[in-house]
């Protein structure tokens, strides 16, 4: 199964944190939101991410990377306009495929 995590919004209220940094990478407990949902989701037996970026999308990039370092591969669809959930998450079904996938905000701390 795969999932997808929701990581290309602007983090207009965290600003002026946001300026710079992604929110997903916004630090909780010494590490980056995401990262709680790439261990999570690779803890739950989830076999590769599709995230999708934005603002700042290049950063999430280079800071994730392929994943190797997680032990799930993880890929990016790129947003170039902001294409709000429901256009981020079409934009990015050909990296899903058609079978079910779990869903979730890259920005949020959540079990």
């Amino acid at each position: 199964m795969k999932a997808m995590i929701l990581a290309a919004g602007y983090g207009k209220r965290m600003r002026p944190l946001t300026d710079h940094t992604p929110k997903p990478l916004l630090q909780a407990g010494g590490k980056a939101l995401i990262e709680y949902h790439i261990e999570a989701l690779r803890d739950a037996g989830i076999e590769s991410l599709v995230i999708n970026t934005g603002w700042l999308g290049e950063t999430l990039a280079a800071t994730l990377g392929d994943g190797a370092r997680y032990g799930i591969p993880i890929v990016y669809s790129h947003e170039g306009t902001p294409l709000e959930t429901a256009g981020g998450i079409k934009r990015a079904l050909s990296l899903l495929g058609d079978q079910p996938f779990a869903l979730v905000n890259g920005d949020i701390w959540t079990d």
